[in-house]
């Protein structure tokens, strides 16, 4: 909805209906430059080591623009400016940004250490060394079903965008960005993954501030009008001391205690990220990366959200003959109907960096776990060779997945029901606090046993697909449900873990401590390999 409050509005740059030829043509070379410089042959990449972890030897700055551009998809690109967007948004998801911060230092003192006792070559081995192979596969499977969905969601946003710009079916628009982004994933491996990473982050970081720039010059007043009228229309809000634990809004407690659980579940268990540490020279370039990894995160959503309160300032005149079907499409319809020719192409290439980074991410780890902890275990893989071609298969595997994933969201009609960031992340939060649930049962209390974890992890998924019902609404569909109430989607990765946590404790008291032998063999510092 477009905000009741006028802004002086100079005339549009430039009206149309779509992105011009040459525009398109911007785009395609985009798309075509980034898969030849990622699917460049490079040096080593014929191993497993180098395909799945960059030979461990990536410099750290190249991990915190790998670790910013990974976490930065087109569902902050687009989705984030409608928070600040639609009539009543405001800044107060910056709050957030708090426990991100607060929960990579955690990460870091906790898990950290595990990560390089060996050499590893994902987050889950780890787990293997407790609780055995059966633990370490449920795991690994909870992080494939949860990466797919999210990814499968920021691929689905990301083609709404596209199909408005170029007017193309949803399908083929799903199919290019996907065909281009696992071409160089597959035949690159995880180093042209991060070289990528580093183009994209700059590329849509540019884009951002050149959409900025261009709204501010057509607002007369420029970005001082922009400020005034986010003042007066409440959206420079940002510090709300409520406890936040139901509706849709961040609060101070909500976005410090929630977000940091939140962040040491995302940053600290899931494999997206921890393979980008497992590449790192030593455990304190990772922790480099990943410390300053926050504030810039931090920096970076408060563009966005400055930049959709220069659009709710520019679209507050009156009509532009185009309609806005929710917050989440503002800056997309901005970019397609109002953006010089030559310079909206340069924007798309940007909406398609972010979206790109994440998902080229995405598949290399998702490929990494299928190999490392699936087929590894079972014989399947298990030399060098034959992983890094299971490795490409898994990618091309996980790329359909995602691409389903996005066209099932198209068919419900996702973006008119949920915001698609709260959808994302209440995915996200869900299933990998169930993760930061299991790691603390395991190395928080060394003798739990196997079953203790089986009961976790059972524990841990029931309440959370409880939770994640009444967040997509099966409390309207079930009466019997009626009269719960949502929980905001920060504090469900602390619920998850909590009642993971909690599930496997009752399991131990009942059950008793694993045998002092396998006791030992958890404490073991032998390297983590295969």
């Amino acid at each position: 909805m477009l905000s009741p409050f006028v802004c002086p509005l100079a005339p549009p740059l430039l009206a149309r209906t779509g992105l011009s030829s040459w525009d398109l043509a911007i785009v395609a070379v985009y798309l075509l430059a980034t898969v030849v410089w990622g699917a460049w042959p490079r040096k080593g990449a014929g191993t497993d080591e180098a395909y799945l972890v960059g030979g461990r030897d990536t410099a750290w700055y190249a991990l915190l623009l790998s670790i910013i551009a990974t976490e930065t998809s087109t569902v902050t690109f687009l989705s984030l400016p409608g928070q600040t967007y639609a009539e009543g948004g405001d800044m107060r998801f910056l709050q957030i940004t708090l426990g991100y911060i607060v929960g990579r230092l955690g990460v870091i003192v906790l898990l950290m250490p595990l990560y390089f006792r060996g050499k590893p070559f994902t987050a889950y081995q780890v787990l293997s060394e407790r609780y055995g192979e059966g633990v370490r596969a449920a795991a690994s499977l909870t992080f494939l079903v949860c990466r797919t969905l999210a990814d499968g969601l920021r691929l689905f946003l990301t083609t709404l965008a596209l199909q408005q710009a170029i007017a193309l079916d949803f399908t083929l628009c799903v199919v290019i960005v996907a065909a281009a982004t696992t071409i160089y994933a597959t035949l690159g491996g995880v180093s042209s993954v991060v070289k990528n990473d580093c183009v994209q982050l700059i590329v849509y970081t540019s884009g951002a501030l050149i959409a900025l720039l261009l709204l501010s010059r057509a607002i007369p007043g420029g970005i001082g009008e922009v400020w005034r009228f986010a003042d007066e229309t409440g959206r420079l809000r940002v510090f709300d001391p409520g406890l936040g634990l139901f509706g849709g809004h961040i609060t101070f407690w909500s976005g410090l205690v929630g977000g940091g659980f939140l962040s040491l579940a995302t940053h600290g268990v899931d494999q997206l990220m921890v393979q980008r540490y497992l590449c790192a020279r030593s455990k304190a370039s990772a922790s480099l990366a990943l410390a300053l990894s926050g504030p810039l995160v931090a920096a970076q959503f408060f563009l966005f959200l400055l930049i959709g309160a220069a659009l709710a300032c520019f679209y507050s005149s009156g009509q532009f003959g185009y309609s806005i079907a929710s917050g989440d499409q503002a800056f997309a319809a901005y970019l397609a109907h109002e953006v010089p020719i030559g310079v909206a192409g340069l924007l798309f290439a940007a909406v398609l960096a972010a979206a790109m980074s994440t998902l080229s991410s995405s598949l290399n780890a998702s490929a990494g776990v299928l190999v490392k902890d699936l087929l590894a275990p079972s014989g399947i893989a298990t030399d060098s060779g034959a992983a890094v071609w299971w490795a490409k298969v898994g990618t091309v595997l996980f790329a359909v997945l995602q691409v389903g994933v996005a066209l099932g969201a198209n068919a419900v009609g996702l973006a008119q029901s949920t915001s698609v960031i709260s959808a994302v992340l209440a995915v996200a939060a869900l299933t990998t606090g169930v993760l930061v649930g299991l790691f603390a049962l395991g190395f928080g209390w060394p003798r739990s046993s196997t079953r203790a974890a089986y009961g976790a992890l059972v524990t841990g998924f029931a309440f959370s697909f409880f939770l994640a019902g009444l967040n997509f609404g099966i409390d309207q569909q079930w009466p019997a449900l009626a009269g719960w109430r949502q929980l905001s989607w920060p504090w469900n990765s602390l619920v998850a873990c909590s009642t993971t946590l909690l599930g496997g404790l009752v399991v131990h008291a009942f059950a008793g401590p694993n045998a002092p032998a396998k006791i030992a063999s958890a404490h073991a510092s032998a390297p983590l390999e295969s």
